[in-house]
């Protein structure tokens, strides 16, 4: 029997053992010590973040729970952010959710907002006119268009009930959540959502994950239950002891209303998790797509696509389930890249402080291998991961791994020494060969602002060939991280059109050939923690000028585009090839 057989048999008797012995309490950290970091390279990296946000027009603060005591658990969880081009205009606007408060008056203001982008560097709040502006405990969004007529929808999950808000192509949104068929009986706390075209009829059906049963008349507040503190204080309950939430998935009728399938399609018969960030990609290179779920305190789901409108839950037999070490994490966020451009596309995701988070390396086929310690990542258990992203942002040809920080409980801020609830973002620079080294000052002035982050959206805001960073603040205006790149590499960006496939390409996995590199990357439309990118890939490409694209489209079909040019965005059209191309102008 090999080792992954046997935590896979141990960690299948995992459920019903902690169900035996569950009762309330707060996350307990694992206790990893880390590792003794070595001297830095030296090797300059070519990137500058400074955070702009306040300059654009990012004031208003992301309300989620009160700012200095989060009894009750969806209090302390966040929520994440988007860029969307919701009027085609080629610039990337920006979707900013929201929560409440639990226990006292909400904050006026306290609404999902959009930006249109000005195209001058700031933003301009068109919420009041967008048909956006809802009151709501909003966690997560997927965006695409669902209906292919050629405007990105979104879709947010929450608790309460979600929202599917249908782009009308005149600048607004409208609500059609119960006209789609997507409204249920009570509440569900709705955390990772994303459009998969699973069956690969060309039109875009949606999974949503659930965190657990938040139910105040069943949770005791902060305070009430002893077993629920953090070294010795008071905190909120979970979600250990709370009874977890089981994953939905909706196909799209194509008539604008969608069906529950998930018991059909062996989704909600898989055993109840703490569902967070759910991302959908071609994991094992069939043609097809797969979802995998990080989930909090129990192990990870991957769903594996059976070809034929059905999936197996394979996270333990395919490596992404649990650490190295057998053992459960706190999953939070999810980055999807290929750190080692070998053509087959990693995980990257995020976790509680006192542990690592993890690089699983995709072996081929869809099965992993943990990397984490190997790769160097084993330097840094300091803070509460979030968001993740793993993207290339000094075009050196090897993407970077990025996430967002935040401690869950504002209570102790002050009286642990080593659990600030404000922290730092964190970068680790690809270094080659399977290794990264966390920088610090090295990448910019916006490193070392501290705030309690979630949510992180990649994208390129200013249209200069580098890639920017939305992040979510708790209760704070959220951060615009501006690149300013410098240095002579060169990029390439590939926006894909869907004919026969779903038009947003969702699903699609691009590979870009360049020198010695085979860079995989996938059209998603939910990554990082319940947030939304830019769906323009992008690939950093060093010092070479052009790149060969290997586009596999959602429906499986292969076409290739040799020697592209760098240094510009390419429009390619299903079975067309490029169709159009634009330069950009660096800042």
């Amino acid at each position: 029997m090999t080792r992954r057989q046997m935590l896979s048999l141990s960690a299948l008797a995992l459920p019903s053992a902690q169900r035996a012995r569950a009762q309330m309490q707060a996350i307990v950290p694992q206790g990893v010590k880390a590792q003794t970091r070595g001297k830095l390279s030296g090797l300059p990296y070519e990137t500058g973040f400074v955070n702009v946000a306040a300059k654009a027009g990012l004031t208003a603060p992301i309300v989620w729970g009160e700012e200095t005591r989060a009894p009750y658990i969806l209090e302390s969880m966040g929520c994440g952010v988007a860029f969307i081009d919701y009027d085609n205009d080629g610039w990337q606007d920006i979707l900013l959710l929201t929560g409440q408060h639990l226990g006292s008056p909400t904050p006026a203001g306290a609404i999902i907002r959009l930006y249109h982008n000005n195209r001058d560097g700031t933003f301009k709040d068109v919420t009041a006119k967008s048909g956006l502006g809802k009151a709501a405990w909003a966690s997560g969004v997927t965006i695409a268009d669902y209906d292919n007529d050629g405007f990105d929808d979104i879709f947010i999950a929450c608790w309460g009930q979600n929202y599917l808000f249908h782009n009308e192509g005149d600048g607004t949104f409208k609500d059609v959540t119960e006209k789609a068929g997507l409204t249920h009986p009570g509440k569900r706390y709705g955390t990772g959502c994303t459009w998969v075209d699973y069956d690969r009829d060309g039109k875009l059906d949606l999974f949503i994950s659930h965190y657990l049963v938040f139910d105040t008349t069943k949770i005791p507040p902060a305070g009430k239950d002893p077993g629920c503190a953090y070294s010795g204080i008071p905190v909120q309950c979970g979600p250990t002891g709370i009874t977890g939430e089981t994953c939905l998935l909706y196909h799209n009728n194509g008539d604008g209303t969608f069906t529950d399938v998930s018991e059909k399609a062996g989704i909600s018969t898989v055993k109840p998790r703490y569902c967070l960030t759910a991302v959908s990609a071609d994991f094992d290179g069939d043609g097809w797509p797969d979802i995998y779920v990080a989930c909090d305190a129990s192990y990870n789901l991957l769903f594996r696509n059976n070809k034929d409108g059905t999936f197996s839950e394979r996270g333990l037999e395919n490596g992404v389930a649990l650490n190295e070490d057998g053992r459960t994490q706190e999953g939070m966020g999810i980055g999807v890249g290929d750190y080692d451009c070998d053509g087959y596309l990693d995980i990257f995701k995020t976790h509680f402080s006192s542990d690592t988070n993890v690089l699983y390396r995709n072996t081929g086929k869809g099965v992993f291998r943990d990397a984490t310690i190997r790769a160097g990542l084993g330097v840094e258990t300091r803070f509460v991961g979030w968001g993740a992203a793993m993207e290339d942002f000094d075009n050196n040809g090897l993407p970077d791994l990025f996430f967002t920080t935040g401690h869950v409980f504002p209570e102790v801020d002050g009286k642990v020494s080593d659990s600030p609830y404000k922290s730092p973002n964190v970068l680790f620079r690809n270094l080659g060969g399977g290794k990264f080294e966390e920088l610090f000052e090295q990448a910019g002035p916006a490193m070392k602002e501290v705030h309690s982050s979630r949510g992180l959206a990649v994208g390129d805001f200013d249209n200069d060939g580098d890639l920017d960073i939305l992040i979510m603040n708790m209760n704070e205006p959220p951060s615009l991280f501006r690149n300013d790149i410098s240095g002579a590499n060169h990029w390439l960006k590939v926006q894909l059109e869907g004919t026969e496939s779903n038009r947003s390409a969702i699903g699609a996995t691009v590979i870009a050939v360049y020198g010695d590199k085979r860079q995989a990357k996938p059209v998603m439309a939910q990554s990082s923690y319940l947030s939304a990118n830019d769906r323009r890939l992008h690939f950093g490409l060093g010092e070479e000028k052009t790149a060969s694209l290997e586009i596999r489209w959602p429906n499986g079909k292969l076409e290739k585009i040799p020697d592209v040019d760098a240094d510009r965005l390419v429009f390619v059209k299903e079975g067309s090839g490029i169709v159009r191309s634009e330069k950009f102008t660096r800042k």
